[in-house]
């Protein structure tokens, strides 16, 4: 939900923001608002998409309503105006996500080329399905974001599934109002010229806080295209990719013997040796001083191969 609110209406609903990036910002919030009557008139401030975790809402243009639920991705459109009310007695919480104004436009142009014609009003739909995928990662994207203070946040990672989340979300709606998508031919050796580009550039930069949107201007391309085309010529996402050259990259070093493990972590761009430690395990089962103490080259190479992507 983003609307304007009076001064009674934010004491029962409240805002936490999980990130904020120049590509997407997510938010948390509650609302305890348990009321069946419609709300004073309120209205959105940007172009957002809610997706929701807990109780239900209605939202009422004029003669017509849309119920918000765990069931359903809900679309604010930017300067619509609207009443809210709560069918149930529990409130609501939810996340709302909001895609910078030229990346979501990029992300609904791939499904509608028509956007263009509204650019500011993207959302031929107040709401959609949320399926059971969505509904799984998106709670496993907020749940990563509350841990921030736990867990050093990885921006490239942020923005790649945030804004794939949204991607998603959208398509899902365009299938259920029954627009099918009207995605654009592009020619395949323009995304591998494009892909090895990028693969390039994470080379050199293997241990630089590398950005979305410096990869994607390195390749002249939008952030989203971007995200969409490198996964699909890699088979993984961009953080991903870039997470396994460093954690590859990290196997012959942390095999010397004298080598210091928190340099190591440093030179790859990881945050701190405790952070290098826990991807490490995460992906080889061990961490690197226990790595180092069963050192083999036969163990170097198998480690490397079985990498997960």
């Amino acid at each position: 939900m983003a609307a304007k609110a009076d001064k009674n209406d934010l004491e029962l609903l409240t805002f936490r923001t999980l990130y904020d990036s120049p590509m997407i910002a997510v938010r948390d919030y509650v609302c305890s608002d348990t009321g069946h009557d419609h709300s004073p008139e309120e209205e959105s401030i940007s172009n957002s998409i809610t997706l929701m975790r807990h109780g239900a809402f209605s939202r009422h243009f004029g003669s017509q309503s849309v119920t918000a639920d765990v069931n359903q991705a809900t679309f604010f459109s930017k300067d619509s105006v609207y009443r809210v009310s709560h069918p149930g007695d529990c409130g609501d919480r939810g996340t709302s996500i909001v895609v910078a104004q030229p990346i979501l436009n990029d992300i609904i142009r791939e499904l509608d080329p028509t956007v263009d014609e509204r650019p500011d009003q993207p959302f031929p739909f107040a709401a959609g399905p949320c399926e059971p995928a969505i509904f799984w990662r998106h709670r496993e994207y907020v749940r990563r974001l509350e841990r921030i203070s736990a867990e050093p946040l990885e921006p490239l990672w942020a923005d790649v599934t945030g804004l794939q989340l949204a991607a998603d979300v959208l398509e899902a709606a365009f299938q259920h109002s029954g627009a099918k998508p009207k995605k654009r031919a592009a020619t395949s050796a323009d995304h591998a010229e494009r892909a090895e580009a990028a693969k390039t550039y994470l080379a050199v930069r293997i241990g630089e806080n590398v950005t979305l949107d410096e990869v994607a201007a390195a390749v002249f391309s939008s952030p989203f295209n971007f995200a969409r085309i490198f996964q699909q010529q890699t088979g993984m996402p961009v953080h991903r990719y870039l997470t396994q050259l460093r954690l590859r990259a990290s196997l012959e070093r942390v095999a010397e013997a004298n080598a210091d493990l928190t340099s190591i972590a440093i030179d790859l761009g990881f945050s701190s040796h405790s952070h290098f430690t826990d991807v490490f395990r995460r992906e080889f089962g061990e961490t690197p001083s226990d790595f180092r103490k069963n050192r083999t080259n036969k163990t170097i190479r198998e480690m490397s191969k079985n990498l997960i992507a």
